[in-house]
This record gives structure tokens, sequence and C-alpha cells, in this order.
């Protein structure tokens, strides 16, 4: 009995590594849960989701390229054949990403219900703006008017938006917009009020002089958009010395007005790559420094 307890004591305790651990082992997951990943573009991507997103992205561009370059005949006329079939490839393309994303959506538990979860994944705005990129091949066309086709079908240059699902940067941007539209919308008020008011001011100075250009408020709006965004494209101009001082003065505060959009985003992008930026670490310990 006294020799089983030393052997006991000194047997050493056998344990599963950390990775071989049954509480460790994952699942296998299942095809719906694997498309689900490769679409939804995770920070951790392997081989396979890389090459998947660079084509996605690569396919968004050509076909933006195509767009731009079938509004020039001499270069849409003579490869009309390989543009249709392009566009016939990309839709085939987009179609089947469309159809995946909402199949596989209800692996994402805030669209778990197969039914409901999946309208609401489909009102999203990326989402919608997958479904504008291949909705203009399946409209009706015959009979209409060749340029409102064209106008409709450059709805495809929406394709260009869904570059923000596959690009970490083009995220960053959508992310800064969202964190920053509080005071963006806000500054967009106060660019509406003060045009109303610089418009209506240069209406009372100016509509006896110069009741040709500045006949009512609504048209004085186009000369105080065009002043305060400093652009004057010098169509509508005062003729008075009043008006000019005015002129002059909504000008130099349209510079501070139009300048506070550029402010809030430079804040915004500052603010979010110090949250991608990693902490200093202690060259003598080796412990992450507080960012502060």
């Amino acid at each position: 009995a006294l020799l089983r307890r030393i052997l006991r004591a000194r047997a050493p305790e056998v344990t599963l590594p950390e990775s071989k651990s049954p509480s460790k082992i994952k699942p296998p997951r299942s095809a719906r849960a694997r498309v689900h990943e490769l679409l939804t573009d995770p920070s951790d991507a392997d081989a396979l989701e890389r090459v998947l997103n660079w084509f996605l992205v690569g396919l968004i561009f050509l076909n933006v390229v195509a767009v731009v370059l079938e509004t020039v005949e001499a270069v849409h006329l003579p490869h009309e054949s390989a543009f249709e079939l392009f566009e016939r490839a990309s839709v085939a393309v987009f179609a089947l990403e469309y159809a995946l994303r909402i199949w596989s959506c209800t692996e994402d538990p805030r669209y778990a219900h197969p039914i409901t979860g999946r309208l609401r994944f489909a009102l999203r705005p990326l989402v919608l703006v997958d479904l504008l990129a291949i909705l203009p091949f399946f409209l009706p066309m015959k009979g209409l008017d060749t340029r409102l086709i064209r106008a409709v079908r450059l709805v495809r240059i929406f394709r260009l938006f869904k570059a923000t699902r596959y690009s970490r940067s083009l995220d960053t941007v959508y992310r800064v917009l969202r964190a920053k539209r509080d005071e963006l919308l806000v500054t967009l008020v106060l660019a509406l009020i003060v045009l109303v008011l610089v418009s209506s001011l240069m209406f009372a100075v100016e509509s006896e002089a110069n009741p040709e250009q500045f006949p009512n408020i609504p048209a004085a709006m186009w000369w105080g958009m065009m002043t305060l965004t400093t652009v004057g494209y010098g169509d509508v101009c005062p003729i008075t010395a009043l008006g000019k001082f005015c002129g002059m003065a909504i000008s130099l505060l349209g510079v501070g007005i139009f300048a506070l959009p550029a402010a809030i985003l430079g804040s915004g992008f500052v603010d979010e790559l110090q949250k991608h930026r990693k902490p200093p670490v202690c060259i003598h310990c080796g412990k992450k420094a507080d960012r502060h």
C-alpha cells in the first residue's frame, strides 16, 4: 500500500494539449456557414477568402470601366458583342453572390429567422446595392428610348460601392461617415440655414436694381450656393455697392461653413486609426503600455 501511494504521487499527471482538448475541438461547419464566412470578409481571412475578395473587387471595377467605355461610341460599337458577353457573365456572378448572401445570412444570429431574418438582411443598404447592381439587366427594356435605357443601365455604377465590403480602407471610410453622421448632419442643416438667410438678404438688396437675376429667393439661392462654395460661375452677380459688399462677406462666411465637414472627417479618421493602432510595448518588461 505504501509503494502504491509513492508511485501514485510520482506519476506525472497526463493532460491533453489545449489544442486537442475535447472542449476545444470545433464541430464541423456546414456548407452554409462556410459560404457565410467567405462572403462576409472576416478580418482573419484565409487564402481562399482573399482570392474571392480580390476577384469580386476586380470584377466590380471592371464593370465600372465597362460602363464608362460604353458611352464612347468609337469603343463600344466595334466591340458591342464583347461588352454584352462581359455584362452577362458579370450579372451571373453578382446574381449568384446575391443569392448566396440571402441563403447564408441566417448563420448570423441577428438574421437567424429563415423568413423575417432574410427580409431584414435584404433591406440592409449594401445588400440593396447588390440588388441594384443586377436589377437593370432583368428589367424589360424593349420599346423604350435608348437614352432611357442608357440612364437605367448606368445604375450598374452602384457596383463601385460594393467594394466597401471587400476593402478595409474603403470600409474605414464607411465607419468614419457612420460615426460622424450626427456632426455632418448638423453641418448640413447649418449650411442650409445660412443659404436661406444669405439668399433672402441678397434678394432684398438686389431685387429692385437687378430684377432679372434676382427675381425671387429661390433664384437667389443659385447665387448663394455658388458664392458660399466659392465656385462663382459668374452667370449671376450683384450690381449694387451694397450687394457686392454682402457678396464679399458671404464668400468669407462660406469658406468657414464648408471647411467644417473636412475638419469633422479629419478628426473621424484620426479616431478610427487610433482604434486600430497597436499600443507601444515597453522595452524593459515587454508589457503593452497605455496609449494615453
